[in-house]
């Protein structure tokens, strides 16, 4: 039976549309769980929104509109968007379904079961763009003279009646969970960020609010809905059945990986595991907290104005080009920056020129002098030395890299095979093999084609579409004219000029 291997993104949070963090957070678990498929894990890959809270309320209201159809419009986008970007998720789960509510009523019925929560009033410093209470002594001054969060999101003084998690009661249990699971979070940066956080001591949680009522009512506590970080985190568990002991929680729990922007890593990496341990249920194995995309060097903020749309990236670069540059350029776990001129550069370089144009010559050859039909590989000693060379870098150090998520590393790594596969073609020059020795030319080509495959199943994760393609083209018999599976990309402007 295959091995499970179960992931998960943050839910995105659907108070505005979709913007480049969210479609590159999704292409990368994509690109996580077919690579797994191809390794023969049986795979879970579950994304979704998280519904509730009191900046859906604020957005719905500007919209005219009531929270719950806001939701469900906004959502819906959201949906869109991975199925623009050829993210093929097993499960998209929406927190305001029915399913997600009775999951949440669960789980806090299992921490106050442990005597774990007790009531309150809550005092102190809150931020509703990050749904996240502060400490005064993380509050930064803004310009004006106004509180702003670590984020540099407004804070208000919020006083009200509260139940409260006792999570300073888990401050050692989590310091031991690191230190016996040293990849529990990773990257290293981040890892090092939450031990800090966490040897700092850890304040009681405020945990349900009464100001508005858009979310999980807490089971038994009239007027009381649950702070919305804890009903969402609790999402991983509702898209496997829980409470109910399913056969799908039995076979996923716990995730392999909860993929996340750093931002959040406080909330899955310490609020998270300390709600599981006081419900008496299994930490996931991961916590991986990605970097962020820059727009030319600069964060991406509304107030500025350069939120780009992944749809009109991908319309305007191709879905295969965008998935391909964004896990190229960036090491995965940093912090990186795009533009339209890097996103051209690197595309045309690699995909078109390189790998696009090995593949166009040596299937066209075929076409043209072999009827279209493939020959087998040759067995002289360049012939055999570089199909060895790109089966290693196919299936072994590709694989290698991209089991850790070191993508870039990866795919250097792919090209590197790629720019062995253009040396040899360079060498051999089967078409001045046609005339002179077309036997000599016949094995160059079938050496050239079971490379192109190789190196187009290896890839494939990243960009699925366009090795798809590549592949079925070159299993067909006989071939058809080849066209271009990467067009070159140009910068608006160029094609007038």
């Amino acid at each position: 039976m295959a091995e499970p291997f179960y992931i998960t993104t943050a839910i995105s949070y659907p108070n505005g549309r979709p913007h480049i963090g969210h479609a590159y957070e999704a292409i990368a678990a994509d690109v996580i769980a077919r690579f797994q498929r191809a390794q023969g894990r049986d795979v879970r890959f579950q994304t979704g929104t998280d519904e509730h809270g009191l900046k859906m309320v604020q957005a719905a209201r500007e919209e005219g509109m009531e929270p719950a159809a806001y939701a469900a419009k906004m959502s819906s986008i959201f949906q869109q968007m991975c199925d623009a970007l050829d993210v093929k998720y097993d499960s998209f789960i929406r927190t305001s379904e029915p399913g997600h509510h009775r999951a949440s009523q669960a789980i806090w019925t299992a921490m106050e079961e442990s005597g774990d929560l007790y009531l309150g009033r809550y005092e102190g410093w809150y931020s509703v763009r990050d749904e996240a209470f502060y400490d005064e002594s993380e509050l930064t001054e803004g310009e004006g003279g106004e509180k702003l969060s670590p984020q540099g999101s407004p804070v208000e003084w919020t006083a009200e009646e509260s139940w409260f998690f006792r999570l300073s009661a888990y401050q050692q249990k989590l310091l031991d969970h690191y230190e016996a699971n040293p990849h529990f979070i990773q990257p290293d940066s981040r890892r090092n960020e939450v031990l800090r956080f966490v040897e700092g001591g850890l304040s009681d949680l405020s945990i349900s609010r009464t100001s508005f009522d858009w979310g999980v009512p807490a089971p038994g506590k009239p007027g009381h809905v649950m702070y919305v970080w804890l009903d969402a985190l609790t999402n991983y568990i509702t898209g496997l059945g829980y409470p109910d002991d399913t056969e799908l929680f039995q076979r996923y729990w716990p995730a392999d990986v909860h993929l996340i922007g750093k931002d959040v890593v406080r909330f899955h990496a310490v609020y998270w595991p300390a709600f599981l341990m006081s419900a008496g249920i299994a930490l996931p194995r991961q916590v991986y907290g990605h970097g962020f995309l820059l727009s030319s060097g600069e964060k991406m903020s509304k107030s500025v104005g350069n939120v780009v749309d992944p749809f009109a990236l991908a319309d305007r670069f191709g879905v295969d080009a965008l998935r391909y540059f964004l896990l190229r350029e960036v090491p995965f776990g940093q912090d990186g920056s795009y533009s339209p001129e890097a996103i051209v550069n690197r595309v045309n370089a690699e995909l078109a020129n390189s790998f696009g144009n090995l593949a166009q010559r040596t299937l066209s050859m075929i076409y043209k002098n072999l009827d279209g039909k493939v020959p087998p590989a040759g067995a002289a000693a360049e012939d055999v030395a570089l199909l060895e060379l790109v089966r290693s870098v196919c299936e072994k150090d590709v694989p290698a890299e991209f089991e850790r998520f070191a993508f870039a590393s990866g795919l250097e790594a792919w090209m590197g095979a790629v720019f062995a596969c253009n040396a040899y073609v360079d060498a051999q020059a089967p078409w001045a093999l046609r005339k002179a020795d077309p036997k000599r030319m016949a094995e160059v080509l079938g050496t050239l084609a079971e490379a192109i495959q190789l190196l187009a199943v290896a890839v494939e994760p990243v960009i699925p579409d366009s090795a798809r393609k590549l592949i079925d083209f070159i299993q067909q018999v006989p071939i058809s004219q080849p066209v271009p599976i990467f067009p070159r990309l140009e910068l608006e402007g160029e094609a007038e000029e």
